[in-house]
């Protein structure tokens, strides 16, 4: 047992090669948003074609995120929280290199699928080392850390493609950043949880036992809802942001690409306050609610009429941003609902799933309330997230404080 009381402190490699490891997922994840229209063309799309080729692009991308989380939770229960972070960059960097050279619509969504296979679990896999590594007064701030730095690689990734105007180069320098972290993996320890846990005649990563057990199920799925607002801010509001601005004020020349680098740079610092957040209050749900409130004080923001420019559009982007920036604190939150033996598969899985909701968001907020029921853009937007938050709140009330919580037990079937 003393394996795994090692101190680790907050800027130890452990962190530091999981916040790396963060920053390079979301250079890859969000670079197609960014050079879409772009690489887009450049594999044959026409504006007729484009909405459906770039959403069949990135539907793609979604199944394989779904798919990659439950394969790398389950392994990483099974084999080790290493074993993942090695498989899945070097997944998701072969993936990313080749989407450099492809030609066809078809090539680009297969290797998206296979980007997001990996993509799929770097971020629980590191997650839940740090927070078996670190002492739980530290979990926090160690999580944060990772997310606020990693979340900055949307940033890079935007400036990457504004500085280089060459899509194929900016896939093919994901790659070549994957492989570099790799070497520094090579010298990070395996949580002694784990370590231990592999002793012990339990069952590890049975995905079925998060399903199973009806206490283990609504923890999972309260885990799951407290983390909807983000992918509702960042994939309806902000990436749609062109079409909000010219629906509310007119304008035609506001870009989406560029309101979705000031909502992750916000993003990337308000995952940074969140553990001070959350220190300060000794409470993971208390500094949920903090962030909750912001967001809603926000979304107000966007929907009134003092959203009306682009300048303010950018500004209301960057603080819906910051509002969502508790993705650390929600997935170390799912990572210390279960025991040791079922941690990696549930801290995996639920960022993934969070993802997945997206696009049942996006069905509520375009085939149901625009297509269906005929209702205008800014009201759909405005009742999405009206439902959203409220659904998010209800999760809340029923998620267990997790802030003191020993991790080193194992879950029974």
């Amino acid at each position: 047992m003393n394996m795994n009381r090692k101190e680790w402190g907050v800027l130890s490699l452990p962190v530091i090669v999981a916040a790396l490891g963060y920053f390079v997922d979301i250079y890859d994840l969000l670079l197609f948003t960014i050079v879409k229209k772009a690489s887009m063309t450049g594999v044959g799309a026409t504006d007729a074609s484009m909405l459906a080729d770039s959403t069949r692009v990135i539907n793609w991308q979604m199944v394989g995120l779904l798919l990659g989380g439950i394969l790398w939770g389950v392994l990483g229960d099974k084999k080790g929280r290493l074993s993942v972070l090695f498989g899945s960059i070097i997944l998701y960097s072969v993936a990313n290199f080749f989407t450099g050279f492809i030609h066809s619509v078809e090539q680009y969504a297969v290797c998206r699928f296979v980007a997001g296979l990996g993509l799929a679990g770097e971020l629980g896999a590191g997650i839940t080392l740090v927070s078996e590594l670190l002492p739980k007064n530290k979990r926090g701030i160690g999580t944060s850390m990772v997310a606020g730095i990693g979340l900055s690689g949307a940033v890079v990734a935007y400036f990457t493609y504004r500085f280089t105007n060459d899509w194929r180069l900016c896939y093919e320098i994901g790659g070549g950043l994957g492989i570099l972290l790799l070497l520094l993996r090579v010298s990070v320890s395996e949580s002694g949880m784990f370590r231990e846990v592999k002793t012990k005649n339990v069952v590890r990563g049975n995905f079925l036992m998060l399903i199973n057990n009806g206490k283990r199920l609504r923890k999972y799925i309260v885990s799951i809802l407290i983390g909807l607002p983000t992918w509702y801010v960042i994939g309806i509001l902000v990436n749609q942001s062109d079409r909000f601005a010219k629906s509310m004020y007119g304008s035609s020349t506001l870009d989406s690409g560029r309101s979705i680098m000031f909502a992750y740079a916000a993003i990337a610092v308000g995952d940074m306050f969140v553990g001070l957040v959350s220190q300060y209050f000794r409470s993971r749900k208390k500094a949920l609610m903090v962030y909750y409130i912001l967001c809603i004080f926000a979304l107000v923001l966007f929907f009134s009429t003092y959203n009306n420019s682009d300048t303010s559009m950018y500004a209301i982007c960057a603080l819906l941003g910051f509002s969502t920036g508790f993705w650390a604190i929600f997935i170390t939150m799912g990572a210390e609902q279960f025991g040791t033996n079922l941690r990696a598969t549930a801290a995996t899985t639920i960022p993934n799933m969070v993802r997945g909701a997206l696009p049942l968001i996006n069905m509520m907020f375009l085939d149901l309330f625009q297509k269906s029921w005929g209702w205008s853009l800014l009201k759909s937007g405005m009742v999405t997230g009206g439902v959203v938050m409220l659904v998010t709140v209800v999760a809340w009330y029923f998620t267990e404080e997790t802030f003191h919580k020993d991790l080193n037990y194992v879950e029974l079937p």
